[in-house]
């Protein structure tokens, strides 16, 4: 299924129903009355989060949805039904965002949490509220409320422990793959990662965090060059993001390069994001001389000793990755404490 992570869609509350005129017409009361009732209230529209979805695509066909009217109040006093409330199943992770007022509306981030987008109208009155001592038959009602309508843009935010963050090419399909059951698309090309994924990481027989590989960054990705743009913002639920950086061939200042260049895009896009840049993995050490990639490790760990842990593996060959992952549960555990 196609992955989609934004959606305009419109929604609209039932309108309540109208009062209802109506006077009595009965053998055993001798004089009546006014007894039209009131209409029921229109059906609201909310908006639910649920984990048995992880895209918006639901949304791809159908962008207008409206919740049910209220129904016409009846004779004998009797009230009109409301109408049945809508409620719309997003995944975890969405935000709500009134396209006309610009403000975000709700951020539904856990299983079950419900967000009521649009009240439905209240019902109209009936003759009989209307019957006073001064006015016995009345004969005016009152229309029942139109209900809310709002258009509303959907922002799916990926809910992951760990977002990848690199270049084209530098291996983050393939560490997906290595450390969990998740099966991205693995290419020799540029840009093979058009959608992001997600897997899960058993990294102790009792324990697992969620890992997430978005499209590759170049230059300018946070002003909207390339693909990485439109998924940068899945990185801002991680709670921690990974640099992967295709090792082979690049020397230290190469390296150091490649990572400012990456943590700037970061804290273009989101100034807040940079501090959860906190691992550096340096990826394809099967094609590189064992003491150059020992040497490349202590030098970075020299010179990022207090802003980021440093790592040498090989996803292709599953080469340090299952460490690498114990590592980063026991960092993630140390963190939740």
């Amino acid at each position: 299924m196609k992955f989609i992570d934004e959606v305009s869609i419109d929604v609209s509350a039932g309108n309540g129903g109208n009062g209802c005129m109506s006077f009595r017409r009965l053998k055993n009361i001798p004089k009546g009355g006014p007894d039209g009732g009131d209409g029921g209230k229109g059906g609201s529209v909310y908006l639910k989060a649920v984990n048995n979805l992880n895209t918006l695509s639901k949304f791809r066909y159908q962008r207008s949805f409206e919740a049910e009217n209220g129904k016409r109040g009846g004779s004998q006093n009797k009230t009109g039904a409301d109408g049945k409330d809508l409620y719309i199943e997003v995944p975890c992770g969405t935000v709500i965002i009134d396209i006309d007022s610009e403000t975000q509306i709700a951020d539904l981030t856990t299983e079950g949490k419900e967000q009521c987008i649009c009240l439905g109208g209240e019902g109209g009155s009936g003759n009989l509220k209307f019957k006073s001592s001064t006015n016995r038959s009345p004969t005016k009602t009152t229309e029942g409320k139109v209900g809310l309508t709002k258009n509303l843009k959907l922002e799916l935010r990926l809910l992951a422990d760990i977002g990848l963050l690199g270049k084209p090419n530098a291996g983050k399909s393939s560490l997906v793959e290595a450390v969990s059951s998740a099966k991205p698309k693995i290419a020799d090309y540029e840009f093979t990662t058009l959608y992001p994924s997600l897997g899960v990481v058993d990294y102790s027989p009792l324990s697992s965090f969620v890992i997430s590989d978005i499209p590759g960054l170049i230059s300018g990705a946070s002003k909207g060059v390339g693909l990485g743009i439109q998924f940068l913002k899945h990185l801002s639920r991680t709670r921690i993001i990974l640099i992967v950086i295709d090792a082979f061939d690049k020397d230290y200042d190469e390296v150091i390069n490649e990572v400012e260049e990456l943590t700037k895009e970061v804290r273009e896009y989101n100034k807040n994001l940079e501090s959860n840049i906190a691992w550096l993995a340096l990826n394809k050490i099967d094609l590189l001389d064992k003491e150059e990639v020992t040497q490349l490790v202590k030098q970075l760990q020299l010179k990022y000793k207090n802003k980021l842990k440093v790592s040498s593996i090989s996803a292709a060959q599953r080469k340090g990755t299952k460490e690498l992952m114990r590592d980063i549960g026991r960092y993630l555990e140390s963190n939740n404490e």
